[in-house]
């Protein structure tokens, strides 16, 4: 496709078997929360979870960027580059470019490079008269975009789902820093974040009636059962998810029922009864919050949209 350009970065990826044993050999436990996307499955049950009524945050954001897009593209302008950190999120991103005037191009950067390209051929073949630039590449480290591109003046970061709050605060500073290089000091970020609200409503959206969330945290498990020929018995463990008020987020562990015993790639790990693998961060911001947070990172708040209940905001960010 003439329309499509492709580029390696040959981003380093966790190894799963080193990853997992050393955060079994941490006084806390814990594993990345890229294992939950390890595979297909991981991917099917979270597309699960954001059509759940309890978890609010997916269609939320949707309502409030599909209520706001003519705004939200009046301030973007004309001649984009949207650049979007991650890919495949088909309903935000389809929806944004089918609402901007004349964009120069999309930007997709992810670091899963199957899905990745195939992803850019759809997108391609959808816009086949938007030059779509594919970077396969970790979005959290410091990259450069291609040259072909590096001469448009208005380059637009989008950041959905608020997966900005999967990041401890220190790692989200860097990861917006590293935006404003990104973008030279010019150009704007337009960010999904989930705000700080009643801990039971950011109860049930964790600890949805089916279950479905439970089966994706232990998902992880299976994960290692199958591939470091591990012996997890899914029955002793259980999802558990709660609301943390000191740091602000939620926690998500997997809690031993029992005192056992895990052989994982032939290494053992001892269990305590009551003992957890800490599997996932996820920070829920008030506007004093993101506010310190952009402007510890070089950004100033130009526009705020929300929902009447104030779940959910998306911000647009200018470099200040």
């Amino acid at each position: 496709m003439q329309n499509l350009s492709f580029y390696d970065y040959h981003p380093t990826l966790l190894n799963f078997c080193d990853e997992v044993l050393k955060g079994l050999s941490l006084p806390q436990k814990k594993f990345p929360p890229q294992f939950f996307y390890h595979d297909q499955k991981g991917s099917d049950l979270f597309n699960q979870i954001c059509k759940l009524d309890e978890y609010y945050v997916t269609c939320t954001e949707i309502k409030i960027l599909t209520q706001n897009i003519k705004e939200i593209s009046n301030i973007i302008g004309e001649n984009c580059l949207l650049i979007e950190y991650g890919s495949g999120s088909v309903d935000k991103a389809y929806l944004l470019l089918d609402a901007l005037h004349n964009p120069y191009g999309y930007m997709p950067i992810d670091i899963a490079k199957i899905h990745l390209l195939d992803y850019a051929k759809t997108t391609a073949q959808r816009y086949p008269n938007l030059q779509v630039i594919a970077l396969n590449a970790d979005y959290t480290n410091n990259i450069e975009i291609p040259e072909e591109v590096k001469n448009i003046k208005n380059k637009v970061i989008f950041f959905a789902g608020s997966t900005i709050g999967n990041l401890d605060y220190e790692d989200a500073i860097l990861l917006l820093k590293q935006s404003v290089h990104l973008l030279e000091e010019k150009g704007g970020l337009l960010i999904g974040v989930d705000l700080k609200k009643d801990p039971n409503i950011l109860h049930s959206a964790y600890n949805d009636h089916e279950g479905i969330t439970a089966d994706f945290n232990l998902h992880v498990l299976e994960n290692i059962n199958q591939e470091l020929k591990a012996n997890f018995n899914l029955n002793n463990f259980s999802h558990y998810a709660f609301y943390n008020p000191y740091f602000g987020r939620i926690e998500m562990h997997l809690i031993s029922k029992i005192s056992q015993e895990i052989k994982v790639a032939d290494q053992v790990f001892n269990f305590k009864a009551g003992e957890s693998i800490h599997t996932e961060n996820s920070y829920k911001y008030s506007q004093e919050d993101f506010e310190f947070l952009a402007k510890e990172s070089g950004f100033k708040i130009a526009k705020k949209w929300s929902d009447p209940q104030e779940f959910f905001a998306l911000y647009y960010l200018t470099c200040e």
